[in-house]
Order: structure tokens, then C-alpha cells, then sequence
């Protein structure tokens, strides 16, 4: 996995305060939560290579703020995202432009997987093939049961091979095969039972649910999500063994945080903790 330094150095971010100004994303921040919406409706929200760079972007810039808790991604309009613009992926554009392309996704989902706070994605339409990457690669998904969502790249000759990649390792083999293999969609009821949707409400609910997950995050310290974020990503990747051996470290680690211990500290007083919000550790002072 691309670590989020490398990522940094692939797409460096822009002066403070500079972003690209495309119309293709719009970036609110409010109460801790960056709004991140994929713009192009008239698209259905594709993920051309300039899409995503403009992504990449927004969520470097976004990570970078102290005062960001979580992201929430929206499509605008009835589609989430259709996935990557077949139009960028002729024999005309060359082999070298699609490893451009392929390469910046690639660096998009695991730019979210390595991000410091969670990532939210709100579907309530469609999500097909890299549209379905990107929410299969998000920390958590609130949908509705109208929303679908499908990886059917084959029906057009393309395998959706890379968007099988985060979908295989969300939902059991018996549900990603038969997307990968049909092409078919599958409701968001579907994807709540097989676990790609972490939360499925209604169309009028979806909105305080996703005010509730991200207050809930806010209450939580922001240095200690971001470790808890990092090794739960990092620990699915080893052996169970290992994996154990590197969770006692990495909560020794966690103890020394001034958040950690404040927290415990509050536990005894029965009283509310008062958090800094950083990676600040005893040993610091």
C-alpha cells in the first residue's frame, strides 16, 4: 500500500488555500465535516483522470486541516459515480495514458485508506464499477435500499478488474463473484446484508444518520482515530499471530497519548473528557 507520504510526493499539495477550481468537485467544511461532492452530474459523475486528481486534491487539502473530523462523499444528482469516462480509454489516447489513469486511481483509494480521519460515502443512487471502488474503499457507507450498486465493466468488453480489488475484500467471495461476474446491480438492501453498506436508511433519514456517525466521530480524539484508523487498515493485511503481537504495541503506544490518558483519567472522576485532538504523548513533555 502506498504510504501517505508517497502519496504526497505523486501529488503535491497546492499553496494554502489554493485548489483547483474546477467545477467538476465542490469542498464545504462545517462543524468539523468536509462535504465532499463529485460534481458532474451531466457525466453522471465519472472519474475521468481529471476528476480524480482534483480529488486526490481536495482530500490532501482537507486531511491537512486540524479542525476536519471526517469527510463526508456525495454525487450530486441520481448517480453517485458511473465509474471511469470509457471515452478517456480508446486505442487513440495510448497504453501510457491508461496507466495514467489506472495509476491515479490507484493512488485515490488508497490516498483514502491512508487518510487521518474517516471517510463517509452517502449513496442514495447509483454506484457503478470505479464508483463502486471508491465507496468499497471508504470507512463507512450510508445508503438507502433504492440505491444499487454493480461492477459491470464485462458488459462492455473491460473486466472490472481494479474495482474488484476493495469489493473483494469488503463482501464475501459468493457476493464479489457474482457482481464481478455477472455484471449485474445488487440494492442497497443487498449490499447492507453482505457488507458493503455499513448503515441503510431512508431518503428522509439519510441526512441526520449521517450527522449522528459524524458527531460521533467528533466526540472521539482525533490523534487516537487517526492511530485506530491506520493499524485496523494495516492489521487486516497480516496474520492473526502477528497481528496480535502488533496491536499490544501499537495500544502501549495509544496509553502514552495525553488524550488516552485524560480519558482515563475522566472515566475515574466520572466526568467529561477534555480532549486535545492530537498525537501529543506524555513523553512529549
Amino acid at each position: 500500500m502506498l504510504s501517505y507520504k508517497l502519496i504526497l510526493r505523486r501529488f503535491p499539495l497546492e499553496p494554502k488555500g489554493v485548489l483547483n477550481q474546477s467545477t467538476l468537485t465542490s469542498l464545504n467544511k462545517e462543524n468539523g465535516v468536509a462535504n465532499l461532492t463529485l460534481n458532474s452530474p451531466k457525466t453522471r459523475n465519472c472519474l475521468s483522470l481529471e476528476m480524480m486528481e482534483i480529488l486526490i486534491q481536495n482530500l490532501q487539502d482537507t486531511a491537512q486541516d486540524e479542525s476536519v473530523r471526517s469527510i463526508v462523499l456525495r454525487g450530486e444528482g441520481k448517480v453517485f459515480s458511473s465509474g471511469h469516462n470509457l471515452k478517456e480509454m480508446t486505442v487513440d489516447t495510448g497504453y501510457d495514458y491508461h496507466m495514467k489513469i489506472f495509476n491515479t486511481c490507484s493512488t485515490l483509494m488508497q490516498l483514502i485508506e491512508q487518510l487521518p480521519v474517516p471517510v463517509i460515502s452517502v449513496v442514495t443512487g447509483v454506484a457503478a464499477a470505479a464508483g463502486c471502488q471508491l465507496v468499497a474503499s471508504s470507512d463507512i457507507v450510508v445508503a438507502t435500499p433504492q440505491s444499487r450498486f454493480s461492477t459491470p465493466g464485462a458488459s462492455v468488453g473491460l473486466f472490472c478488474h481494479t474495482p474488484g480489488i476493495p469489493l473483494a475484500r469488503r463482501v464475501p467471495r459468493a457476493m464479489s463473484g457474482f457482481m464481478l461476474l455477472t455484471g449485474e446491480s445488487i440494492t442497497g438492501t443487498e449490499a447492507y446484508n453482505a457488507g458493503l453498506v455499513s448503515k441503510l436508511v431512508s431518503d428522509e433519514l439519510i441526512q441526520s444518520e449521517v450527522d449522528r456517525i459524524c458527531a460521533s466521530i467528533a466526540s472521539k480524539p482525533r490523534g487516537v482515530t487517526a492511530l485506530g484508523k491506520q493499524f485496523y487498515k494495516k492489521q487486516m493485511e497480516m496474520s492473526l499471530s502477528s497481528a496480535y503481537e502488533a496491536g499490544g504495541h501499537v495500544m502501549a503506544k495509544n496509553l502514552w497519548f495525553k488524550d488516552a490518558q485524560e480519558g482515563i483519567a475522566a472515566f475515574k472522576e466520572k466526568r467529561k473528557p477534555s480532549f486535545t485532538h492530537t498525537n501529543q504523548t506524555l513523553k512529549d513533555t
